[in-house]
């Protein structure tokens, strides 16, 4: 009887599993058809950021949905893959898609612990997820994983399987893949990971949230060790590899985004030029833009453009504390209530946000995120220690709960603040237009504004030098004698009402030549210059610089530098003095390329002497150089004669009020202008200048990029002739139009179309002489 209920029993279990079977094979057989193609894998085309470069091949940009890297199996470090073969799949490359062996023990620990704790996904069946799949826990969803990752075993190798896996996996932060992974938290490649760096990334995947090293460095850890562990026992590390993984301290990286060379705003001009040119595809095709830009001379402008704020700011005074929170019955040691009161301020440049918790008149102590609690005092201070009394009101004064700004100087905690007034420099190359550094503002963060290639401002005596040249061309020399004395101008010749210039400083020096007018920027002169040659002259003339006439209403105020310019404009236009008269276009991107390096376009620049228009005569611009050389040895630019250059030629420029503050100034191989301002024009203060506050800035900068580049002597052009004249520092040699020979002529006028010269009006010489 018990054999006979043995072979029914059977008889039923074998029809049982023939019913299943013949189930499975049916679901099978109508489902595998309809699976979709692999095309996507088999030609794989991940979605790959818009990254932007200097010339020399450093990142400063990135922008897309996804940080994604593409990098070949071949060039993954074998531990990379070893680790996440332990974390993952350690029987990868013996099944076919499925881990029968994971299984069945994922079967086992969920039947002992009552509940499904443990899955058993291999490699193969992650990929058919995460390409063609949903994350739902459902009989089909898996169903179809399992046969869809048949499909792909069948269809592609184990290491191209492995490749797809490694590059499209979601890690967190953003970050698609592994290659991006190691830049987004340890901002290495995976070549320059270290083991415990490499268990980390391989213990993302079972759950980027959960273990993420940024936002849970606890559970990270606990998951790294076990990958670890994993690793040991598979033998894919040994006991000292082992030993030292474990007892690494990792230095996680908040956010990837904070590139060692600050270019934002050359990134962001990158982004905005691809988008109109390649649309939303700018973001996922891997486009690769290298700039113009020098990463160390970008470096050297953001150093010197923050310098130069700061200095401002120092003379100014501290104004107060930036916010406030109160801090009553708060333990100075509760650290997560802290950090969440200063989540809503960024560091912005290098100035940190942090908390006031203790405070007196001559010492404070401040809570930082990631520094913990610091203490100011002595020189540390100085900068706001009026704020420190308890005579001022409390929004004035520095107390428990103040939200200050501090800045690491030497080692050192000091007290600063988020400068009010902005800044913008640009150097370019005069021969080619390239831009070697740009900056747009105190910090991209703060104000996204790009105050190089928006901003239109007075641009002041840094006009001076165009008038100048266009005296040159009419016949004046400099050795020209013009009367630097008051003047009264009539409202219909401005424009306005009746007009009485001054000089900066107010006072008149007489009788003096061109050359030593324009080194001292003398304001009465450069009208009288202007009255000789005509405004309307001086409108078409500045035209050849780049400078549109619209911009420059032909009035006599056009001759202070009344109009308005960009920062770019007037980099431009200091170029072709620089480069003896030859008009460049500034650009910024070299060329584009796409994910395999083929080159897509190409900036096809103007090169001074071969393919750009001559504008400007070269004895013109020869002789204007000469003058602005003597403005950086002994005229309002003379601070900048701490470089010890003999090269060196440039102009400041203060507009009236002193809303703006310039310094425009070059060698023959490299331009750089800096300006400082507010964005709501307002004064400066009374005594800041373009020499006080813009020249510091381009010394600075020209300081650290020329430091190496040994002088470039200019040879005298064809056509010129050198004459020795009497100056108010002795006999020097002056140089002059061949057709111009004598050292105090008659000053003549072209006043024909036929280009004929005439002598200049009897009123008019009276302006002059």
């Amino acid at each position: 009887m018990t054999h006979r209920w043995l072979v029914l029993l059977a008889a039923a279990a074998c029809a049982l599993i023939v019913a299943v079977a013949g189930t499975i094979l049916a679901a099978v057989a109508l489902t595998y058809p309809k699976l979709p193609a692999l095309e996507v894998l088999t030609d794989y085309r991940p979605k790959i950021p818009l990254r932007v470069y200097t010339a020399d091949g450093v990142q400063i940009g990135e922008f897309g949905e996804e940080r994604r890297d593409f990098v070949p199996i071949a060039q993954v470090p074998l531990l990379m893959r070893q680790a996440i073969l332990a974390a993952e799949d350690e029987r990868f490359y013996s099944h076919n898609g499925i881990d029968y062996i994971g299984v069945a023990r994922a079967a086992l620990s969920n039947l002992a612990s009552g509940h499904a704790q443990s899955g058993a996904s291999t490699i193969t069946m992650q990929v058919a997820r995460n390409f063609f799949l949903s994350s739902e826990k459902t009989f089909t969803r898996k169903f179809n994983e399992a046969l869809l990752s048949f499909k792909i075993e069948h269809s592609l190798s184990k290491d191209q399987i492995l490749e797809l896996y490694l590059n499209q996996i979601y890690l967190g932060q953003r970050a698609h893949g592994f290659s991006a992974a190691a830049q987004t938290y340890f901002g290495k490649p995976l070549g320059g990971l270290s083991i415990a760096e490499m268990a980390m990334l391989a213990g993302l995947p079972k759950a980027p949230s959960s273990y993420n090293p940024v936002v849970n460095p606890s559970r990270a850890k606990l998951r790294q060790q076990y990958v670890l562990r994993r690793m040991h026992e598979l033998n894919m590390i040994d006991d000292a590899q082992y030993q030292q993984a474990r007892a690494e301290v990792l230095k996680v990286q908040k956010t990837r985004e904070n590139f060692n060379t600050h270019a934002e705003y050359v990134a962001e001009m990158v982004r905005q030029a691809v988008h109109e040119k390649y649309g939303e595809s700018t973001y996922t095709q891997g486009l690769k833009v290298y700039t113009t830009i020098d990463s160390t001379h970008q470096q050297a402008a953001i150093a010197a453009s923050r310098a130069g704020i700061y200095a401002y700011d120092q003379r100014h005074g501290y104004r107060g504390p930036e916010s406030y929170v109160e801090l009553k019955g708060i333990s100075s040691a509760s650290s997560d209530f802290l950090d969440e009161q200063l989540a809503p301020f960024s560091q912005i440049g290098d100035l940190l946000p942090a908390i006031v918790t203790q405070a007196s008149n001559k010492s404070l102590t401040a809570y930082l995120s990631k520094h913990g609690l610091v203490t100011l005092k002595g020189k540390s201070l100085q900068f706001a220690s009026r704020h420190l009394s308890s005579k001022l009101s409390p929004a004035q004064r520095i107390r428990p709960g103040s939200i200050i700004r501090v800045q690491l100087i030497g080692g050192e905690w000091q007290i600063r603040q988020v400068p009010d007034v902005e800044v913008g420099f640009v150097a370019i190359d005069p021969n080619s237009g390239a831009i070697k550094a740009l900056v747009g503002g105190f910090d991209f963060q703060k104000n996204h504004f790009n105050h190089i290639t928006q901003a239109w401002r007075q641009p002041g005596s840094t006009f001076k030098p165009f008038i100048y040249s266009a005296g040159i061309e009419r016949g004046f020399t400099p050795a020209s004698m013009i009367n630097d004395a008051p003047l009264v101008i009539d409202p219909t010749s401005i424009g306005g009402q009746r007009w009485e210039p001054k000089n900066f400083d107010g006072k008149f020096a007489g009788m003096m030549s061109l050359r030593d007018a324009l080194t001292k920027s003398k304001n009465l002169v450069s009208i009288r210059i202007l009255q000789s040659i005509g405004p309307e002259y001086a409108q078409a003339y500045i035209s050849k610089f780049g400078f549109p006439a619209k911009n420059h209403p032909a009035y006599l105020t056009m001759a202070l530098g009344a109009g308005s310019v960009t920062p770019m404009q007037m980099a431009e236009a200091y170029s072709v003095f620089a480069n003896s008269g030859f008009k460049v276009n500034a650009y910024f991107i070299d060329r584009i390329e796409n994910d395999k390096g083929v080159v897509l376009a190409k900036t096809q620049a103007t090169i001074a002497g071969k393919n750009s228009e001559r504008v400007l005569d070269a004895r013109n611009a020869f002789i204007m150089t000469s003058i602005m050389k003597d403005v950086t040895r002994f005229g309002t630019a003379a601070r900048a004669s701490v470089l010890n250059r003999t090269d060196l030629a440039g102009k400041t420029g203060t507009t009236n009020d002193s809303h703006d503050a310039w310094f425009a100034g070059y060698t023959p191989n490299l331009v750089a202008v800096s300006w400082l301002g507010f964005d709501k024009p307002r004064s400066l203060g009374g005594s800041e200048t373009g020499g006080q506050a813009a020249l510091p800035i381009w010394i600075d900068y020209m300081g650290k990029v020329l430091k190496s580049i040994p002088e470039r002597p200019i040879s005298v052009p064809d056509g010129i002739i050198v004459m020795p004249v009497e100056t108010s520092r002795g006999t020097r040699d002056e140089y002059f139009y061949a057709e111009f020979p004598d050292t105090n002529p008659e000053l003549f006028l072209d006043n024909s179309a036929s280009g004929t010269t005439e002598p200049i009006e009897e009123e008019v010489k009276d302006l002059l002489f």
